[in-house]
This record gives structure tokens, C-alpha cells and sequence, in this order.
């Protein structure tokens, strides 16, 4: 054998050896160990690597206790349990040497406030006034001449425009725009609008145009100030006074733009039938307010996660002060769960449900885990997931961990779902961290 045969032979042996290091279970398990670890204070968790070394572990034990040693340096095994209990809100960093000189891994831990809220599943009315008029079509108007014109279009208003002030003034009332129209028609004066398109403001000047069938001065637009529909409250959080629910964004049935909250309610409302799903048709909550409107909070925030506000009185039927932790994004995990929701009345059942796919988010987005519904019960009454049900808590080992958020269109029984703490996050509870780096442990 030559030295080229040689070289030949040793290199292969060398890719052969990184390729049975790389499929090894310690060195995968050395990969999967995180880089950060993110805890709520008083929270145990256990880190299972089944490395067979020995390490020195140094942490600041007044955050953060190892295998429940009050010391600032202990030795560990990794081929067992690494056992973590968070003490104090802090940040800490734990550093691993293996036999305790080999730099190993450090690890950044940061322990927040414990978090408990209570959980939702009751179906609540909703009633939103933009913070504008809502630009959702135009239409012509016929002019004295015979033409057809739309003073709209020719003030460059797009759908999902909306107007927030008339002449200086603001407005946020459908009904005040035909008085506005009919005098500066009648003095033959263009209005002066303010629009917000996305975060953008413009003005613009639309001047109306006297109807010659309907006899009144129009604008060429159709505008909305309001939505109203039903949906599910996701949690109460008592220390804070605040909820969150419908797990996603109200938007205008017309433009699917996303509507500027101005005012708007949150409602007590009872179930009176189901719609049931079927592939290619989501069914539907048929509900309907009751005791006179019952005003349960306001909302203040419209986000892609869902309304958020104050909220005065817990609904019927809820769970008082049985408040349950909640889970960050990365504790989420495959395997079965609970979805509350209502099917009749304003009673909040229980129903199983299987997360079968994360999806591991550095940052908020609405598509965290698809879950399908396995509870005979709820499949037997509803057909799976039925417009309405968007906000359902989704309880996983005894913690809250998300939201239902949509239907599969072809497949009811299934659907997306997203984490509660984007949801919280909107709901100003719980503060937006970093998690570029963040590793599932």
C-alpha cells in the first residue's frame, strides 16, 4: 500500500469516526443541551441528557438551585437527572466543566416572576368600534349628466382605509358622515379628510356628488364603524385585571383588514346551538347576549394574538380562583391536552385534544401547533372546530399553553393554535425577551 492509499484509507477512517461521533447519542445530547434555560420563579424543572461524565456546576444557588444544593459549586453526574429549582427572579449563569477543569457548556439562565391566570373557555359576545371610519367599497353615483362617478375613487381612498378625521374634527360615527356630505354639498365645499393607511397618514380633499336618483348628496364610498361577532375567552390574570381572547386578529368582514379598536365590550353571551363542521364547511356558535348586554370588560388592544383588555367581571361559569401556571413557548411538547370551551349554555367543558406538531418560535407568530381533536364527545357534538371556538384555552400537563386559533377547512377535526405567551406578551403581563439564541430544552 502506497502513502497515497494511505492518506486515502486514514481519511475515510477520520469521516467514518466524526460520522459515528456525530450519531452518537451523548453527542446529540450535548447538542441538544441549551444555551439558555427561561423559568418562572419557583418552578422545578429536570434536564435529562444521559451523558456519562461527571461536571462541576457553579450557579448563583440565591436564583437558581442544582439538585437542590444551596451551594455556589457542586459536582453532578449527567448520566442522571440534572435537577433545577428556580428561586428568585434573577439572572444567573450556570457553567459545566467536565471533571471539573474542561470548559463544557455555560448556560444563561434567567428566572422571571411566577405567573398564574385563570383560564377561559367561556363563549363571550364582542362589540368593536374602530378608532375611524372604515373604508370597506366604493360605489358610483350618478351625476345630473347621466355619468357615473365615485368621489371616493377620485380622492384615492382604497379599501381598509380608515378616515380618523373630517374637516379637522375626529370621527368615528357612520351616521354624522351623511350630515357632513349634505352640507358641503349644498355649500359646494370638498371635504378634508385625514386617512391612516397601514401606519402611513395622508390627507386628501373629496368633494361630494348630488345623487340624481336617490336625491342626496353621496361620497361614492361604503363605510362600516363597527363589528360585532362571538368568540372564547382565553384567561383572566386577577393580579393584573386583565384578559385575552380569540387567540387571533378581528378583522373587517369586507377588506380583512384589521380593524383600530377605539372602544369596544366584551359580553357575557349564551350558546344556543352548534352548526356542526364538515370537510370543506366549518360549522359555527350560534350564541346571543344576554341579561341586557351584560358588560363583562373593554377592549383596548386588536392584535394578530387576539382583543385585550380590562376586564370588571369574571363570566359565568368560570373557574374563580382556581388559577393555573402558565408555559413558555419552548415547554410545549407533542403528545395529549385539554381544549375548554362551551357547546351549550355558558357551561365550560372539558374535552381531549392531541398537539401533534410544534412549531419552535425565536418570535411571536400565529402558527405555534396544530392539535386535533380525539374527545368522541365534542367531535360527536360539534364535528371538530367550529367558528367561535377561537381562543379556547389549551391546558397541557396542568399549565396553560395556548390557544385555539383557526380550522383546517378540509379536515375540521384539526386546526392551529398559538402559545399563550405571545398572548400574554400582547396582554402587557408578561415582557418580550430575546429568544434569538433560545433552544428547546
Amino acid at each position: 500500500m502506497n502513502g497515497n492509499q494511505r492518506k486515502r484509507w486514514l481519511g475515510l477512517g477520520l469521516v467514518l469516526m466524526v460520522c459515528l461521533l456525530g450519531i452518537s447519542a451523548p453527542f446529540q445530547h450535548f447538542a441538544a443541551f441549551p444555551n439558555e434555560l427561561r423559568l418562572f420563579s419557583g418552578q422545578l424543572k429536570q434536564l435529562d441528557y444521559v451523558m456519562p461524565v461527571h461536571a462541576q456546576v457553579t450557579v448563583d444557588p440565591h436564583i437558581l438551585q442544582v439538585n437542590g444544593s444551596t451551594n455556589h459549586s457542586i459536582s453532578v453526574d449527567l448520566n442522571k437527572p440534572l435537577s433545577l429549582q428556580s428561586n428568585f427572579s434573577g439572572e444567573t449563569t450556570m457553567k459545566l466543566k467536565l471533571f471539573g477543569r474542561i470548559p463544557f457548556k455555560t448556560v444563561k439562565v434567567n428566572v422571571v416572576p411566577d405567573l398564574r391566570v385563570i383560564p377561559g373557555g367561556q363563549t363571550i359576545g364582542v362589540k368593536v368600534k374602530s378608532a375611524g371610519i372604515m373604508v370597506v367599497g366604493h360605489h358610483q353615483v350618478i351625476h345630473a349628466n347621466g355619468k357615473k362617478i365615485s368621489p371616493g375613487e377620485l380622492a384615492k381612498l382604497q379599501l381598509g382605509d380608515l378616515i380618523v378625521k373630517i374637516n379637522g374634527q375626529y370621527i368615528n360615527e357612520v351616521h354624522k358622515v351623511a350630515r357632513i356630505a349634505e352640507e358641503a354639498g349644498a355649500a359646494k365645499q370638498p371635504i378634508k379628510l385625514t386617512v391612516k393607511r397601514g401606519s402611513e397618514f395622508f390627507e386628501t380633499k373629496l368633494s361630494p356628488v348630488f345623487d340624481s336618483e336617490d336625491k342626496a348628496w353621496r361620497l361614492g364610498l361604503y363605510i362600516r364603524d363597527s363589528a360585532a361577532g362571538v368568540g372564547t375567552l382565553t384567561f383572566f390574570a386577577p393580579d393584573q385585571g386583565v384578559y385575552g381572547a380569540l387567540g387571533h386578529v378581528i378583522t373587517d368582514m369586507d377588506t380583512q383588514t384589521a380593524i383600530e379598536v377605539g372602544e369596544g365590550q366584551i359580553l357575557q353571551s349564551n350558546v344556543t346551538s352548534i352548526n356542526k363542521s364538515q370537510s370543506g364547511e366549518p360549522g359555527e356558535k350560534r350564541a346571543h347576549f344576554i341579561k341586557e348586554s351584560k358588560v363583562l370588560g373593554n377592549i383596548e388592544r386588536n392584535t394578530p394574538f387576539g382583543i385585550f383588555g380590562k376586564m370588571n367581571e369574571l363570566p359565568a361559569h368560570s373557574y374563580k380562583d382556581q388559577s393555573i401556571p402558565v408555559a413558555f413557548a419552548e415547554e410545549v411538547k407533542e403528545g395529549p391536552a385539554q381544549l375548554l370551551t362551551v357547546v351549550n349554555g355558558q357551561k365550560v367543558e372539558r374535552f381531549d385534544v392531541q398537539i401533534v406538531h410544534v412549531t419552535h418560535q425565536s418570535s411571536p407568530a400565529t402558527k405555534g401547533m396544530v392539535i386535533k381533536i380525539t374527545d368522541p364527545r365534542l367531535l360527536q357534538q360539534t364535528g371538530g372546530i367550529v367558528q367561535g371556538m377561537s381562543g379556547s384555552p389549551i391546558i397541557q400537563d396542568g399549565k396553560l399553553v395556548g390557544a385555539v386559533t383557526h380550522v383546517f377547512v378540509n379536515d375540521p377535526s384539526s386546526g392551529y393554535g398559538c402559545f399563550i405567551e405571545w398572548m400574554l406578551q400582547d396582554a402587557g403581563i408578561l415582557l418580550k425577551q430575546d429568544k434569538e439564541n433560545l433552544k428547546a430544552a
